[in-house]
């Protein structure tokens, strides 16, 4: 099985590069994220590569890092989730956006990949969730404030700040990191208000 690949690009695809190894053109599945951050057709690229082999067909996805590729197997273990919605997935949040998703519970945040209706990204949280820091840098401070605001257990200035920045337009993953770092900086007996303008501070960075 191919676990790496070196290289120089050939050519760009819609979602694939043809990279060159010692002569011999690789087709590499890649994320639209992988894609993007890779260098122009010419260059030398190094990719973590999954090697998927069916009875009808062999496909080699790359990566930009291992940890990103373990992230597309572990996506893989939740039903409905092929190589394709894990591409897709992974095209849409960067490995740390996806673990803190996960490890928040921000469904919606998961739901904006092409392929991933509300029920699929309710199981991918439900079966992903205590599994994401294995993978991810998730702040634990993140997670129990999430929690607290979901059972309604936080703080009102707490509570009543992250409500206040979703109805702004932020996912919940996002509102709650940004309150979870205005609470580091204000304490614990911050305002509503307080903590709004420290949250969007941090998001303005």
């Amino acid at each position: 099985m191919i676990g790496k690949l070196k290289g120089t690009i050939d050519s760009y695809g819609e979602d694939h590069i043809i990279l060159d190894v010692h002569g011999v053109g690789y087709l590499v599945h890649c994320s639209a994220k992988t894609l993007t951050a890779l260098p122009s057709t010419g260059e030398a690229a190094v990719l973590s590569i999954e090697t998927i082999v069916r009875e009808d067909m062999i496909k080699l996805y790359g990566f930009r890092s291992d940890q990103e590729r373990e992230w597309f197997r572990l996506l893989q273990t939740v039903q409905g989730v092929g190589a394709k919605v894990a591409l897709a997935i992974l095209s849409a949040l960067e490995p740390g956006a996806l673990a803190t998703a996960l490890g928040t519970g921000d469904k919606a945040m998961i739901g904006r990949a092409p392929g991933v209706g509300p029920k699929l990204a309710q199981r991918i949280v439900t079966e992903l969730k205590d599994k994401a820091p294995a993978f991810g840098s998730v702040d634990p401070a993140i997670i129990k404030l999430s929690d607290s605001v979901a059972e309604k257990t936080a703080p009102v200035p707490v509570a009543d700040a992250v409500s206040a920045l979703m109805n702004l337009g932020y996912q919940q993953a996002q509102a709650s990191a940004a309150v979870a770092a205005a609470v580091r900086v204000a304490g614990d007996t911050a305002s509503s208000p307080q903590l709004i303008r420290l949250a969007l501070k941090e998001m303005a960075k």
